[in-house]
């Protein structure tokens, strides 16, 4: 009937939402070049045949990008956010020695923007190639009058496979195993809300362009130092993906009437004393990687392969009967 509202008028267009599904063909089909579906990409729901493994066990994750996003949205930052939307997703994964498989995306926005979503799930595609996971779908919503027209709601889920034997097992920690960190790439995903609120505090021009561009680097992807171990036949005790809560909180989950003190190297970020000068002393170390994005803890005979896996390992610290986590830079 004429003069009755359609859905584009109402601010959705179904049309060209479907008309996305077959731009981005070419990203999906670079993160199936070794593993593949079961079935056509693009149907309700996406199939794996887990066959290949003879005790297999589902790992599952997810994530978002936090408030690093409306940074990252401001320097025209997209194929970061999804390279982190990734990474914090399928890091958890890989703490458990389980194999990240498939990949699912949220994108919620105001109105249907190709380009933007288009880089996005180019820079998701980076990182999962990279570590050999599929993008198996997601769902891209629009949302007019919710999402604000210049936000992007980002949020991925990951799923993965290990061989039961093969899971990692933390109540394996001993007194003595050696706790090796391996180095991040920048703040990553989390801490971002104190940032936000540090940047606001200080001078103008004291952050240069290319320190701030160096802290907001992608998340780093962990699948080389987690391939490195197994290639070396070295199972660990257990590995850690560091947050927020830093250190302390996300090493203190995995262990009971056992403690660690750390002794981590300076934080080699540009600029990042002029942010911590603005952080709470004792804060800084429950709130950022300090430099440290990933620990193995692993037995003593291990240690020196274990420095090999991937770049940036370093000993911290051994296990020791004192409770809790206590971290300070080496000097």
């Amino acid at each position: 009937m004429a003069g009755k509202l359609t859905y584009q008028q109402a601010g959705v267009d179904t049309r060209k939402a479907a008309a996305l599904v077959g731009d981005i063909k070419s990203h999906v089909k670079r993160t199936q070049q070794q593993r593949k579906l079961l079935g056509a990409f693009g149907l309700f729901a996406a199939c794996y045949d887990l066959s290949q493994y003879s005790q297999p066990v589902i790992v599952t994750g997810c994530d978002g990008v936090g408030t690093k996003l409306e940074l990252l949205l401001e320097h025209d930052l997209l194929e970061t956010a999804g390279k982190d939307l990734v990474a914090m997703s399928v890091n958890d994964i890989l703490t458990t020695g389980g194999d990240p498989l498939m990949f699912l995306d949220y994108i919620g926005i105001a109105a249907l923007d190709e380009e933007k979503i288009t880089r996005v799930i180019g820079g998701m595609a980076d990182y999962l190639e990279a570590c050999n996971c599929i993008l198996a779908g997601g769902e891209t919503a629009e949302m007019p009058g919710i999402v604000p027209t210049d936000v992007l709601e980002l949020s991925g889920f990951c799923i993965g496979c290990a061989e039961k034997p093969d899971l990692i097992d933390p109540t394996t920690i001993e007194i003595g195993d050696v706790l090796i960190g391996y180095q991040s790439d920048s703040i990553h995903a989390n801490g971002w809300s104190l940032v936000r609120r540090a940047l606001k505090e200080m001078p103008d021009d004291l952050v240069t362009p290319g320190e701030l561009a160096a802290w907001l680097e992608p998340t780093r992807l962990y699948h080389d130092v987690v391939n490195d171990l197994k290639t070396s036949e070295i199972k660990p005790k257990a590995m850690s993906h560091i947050t927020g809560g830093g250190l302390p909180e996300n090493l203190e989950r995995l262990f009971v009437g056992m403690g660690a003190d750390l002794e981590i190297p300076s934080w080699n970020l540009p600029g990042i004393e002029k942010l911590l000068d603005y952080v709470d002393e004792e804060d800084r170390f429950h709130t950022f990687n300090m430099g440290i994005g990933w620990v193995a803890i692993v037995a003593e005979a291990d240690v020196e392969t274990a420095l090999k896996a991937g770049p940036g390992g370093h000993i911290l610290g051994k296990m020791g009967d004192k409770e809790g986590v206590r971290v300070k830079v080496r000097s």
